[in-house]
């Protein structure tokens, strides 16, 4: 005997979509933003001293933790978040120190051979961490690499805007919120195509290595010195690109008088023409480089190769 069951048809309007979940790192960064935000706020509002750390030390954290944590979810599960934040804080701490000892002791002038120099430095010093970092992981995949090397870069991109930011605070007249403020502003919206973006090419090409090497470990092979003088003079190129960008303006506009001004080393007035064709020089740039290390970054996770992910031993198996 068997006995038919109508159903009746379900409205349209009672099903219930699945709300689509705000990804963590845009709480993250919202919410951080908010707070740096109020903080600034009350300092200018209240003018008390002990809320400036906190001003610097947010608004310096702020980005490249955010892209940190972004890049975190996007790894090939190999990394634990344990290791992604020793390589945010010891890497971007020995990426500052061993940069700031080498600069001291080998560079002696700011001209442009001074730029590559601090280019070759610092990309160095952030390899040798993240090399060092990199020890005794189970596998090593290109997508790790690339996130780990922006673990690292983005450490030192959060150490070096805090000092920028806490050299701004003092100025000939005092001390000055407003320097802080928009120096972390500035500091903050160039932070994803900086030292993140560039430690991470250089990440991604040093776990390359391992799939040629016998025992599976990352080498110093040419493919990834190759890929460090890119990004040293793509780092070069950003630091110089004020000097750059005022040395054109000089050659394409400069009169007699600047001309003469400059050999003696004195400072000569610009008008606003050129005052308006150095900005766009300087940010052109600057875009370039960014547009530069973007689609080398694009290029090489696209092309990395997908890892297999084996199921865990006691995972269940279904039965067919």
């Amino acid at each position: 005997m068997s006995t038919a069951v109508d159903l009746a048809p379900v409205p349209a309007a009672a099903v219930r979509r699945p709300r689509r979940r705000v990804p963590g790192w845009v709480k993250l960064f919202a919410g951080g933003a908010a707070l740096w935000l109020a903080t600034v706020l009350t300092t200018f509002a209240t003018g008390n001293p002990n809320l400036v750390p906190t001003v610097i030390l947010l608004g310096s954290f702020l980005v490249p933790v955010t892209f940190v944590v972004y890049a975190f979810g996007r790894a090939d599960h190999v990394l634990t978040a344990e290791r992604i934040f020793t390589a945010f804080v010891c890497g971007g701490v020995l990426g500052v120190l061993g940069a700031s000892v080498l600069e001291a002791a080998l560079l002696r002038t700011t001209s442009l051979s001074g730029f590559v120099g601090v280019g070759l430095i610092e990309e160095a010093v952030k390899l040798a961490a993240l090399w060092f970092l990199a020890r005794n992981l189970p596998r090593y995949t290109v997508r790790d690499g690339m996130v780990l090397g922006a673990a690292v870069g983005f450490g030192f991109a959060a150490l070096e805007s805090a000092g920028y930011a806490f050299t701004a605070l003092f100025t000939r007249n005092g001390v000055s919120l407003v320097n802080v403020v928009d120096t972390e502003l500035l500091r903050g919206a160039l932070a994803p195509v900086g030292h993140g973006l560039w430690t991470a090419v250089l990440g991604g090409a040093l776990f390359a290595t391992a799939a040629r090497s016998r025992r599976g470990r990352p080498r110093l092979l040419r493919s990834v010195v190759g890929w460090y003088l890119l990004v040293a003079l793509l780092h070069a190129i950003w630091d110089a690109a004020s000097g750059v960008a005022a040395w054109v303006t000089l050659l394409l506009t400069g009169t007699s008088t600047q001309w003469e001004l400059t050999r003696m080393g004195e400072a000569s007035g610009t008008t606003s023409g050129q005052l308006h064709l150095y900005t766009a020089l300087t940010w052109g740039l600057e875009m370039y480089v960014a547009l530069v290390g973007i689609l080398v970054v694009w290029a090489r996770w696209r092309t990395a190769p997908t890892p297999v992910r084996w199921p865990a031993a006691d995972a269940p198996t279904a039965v067919r």
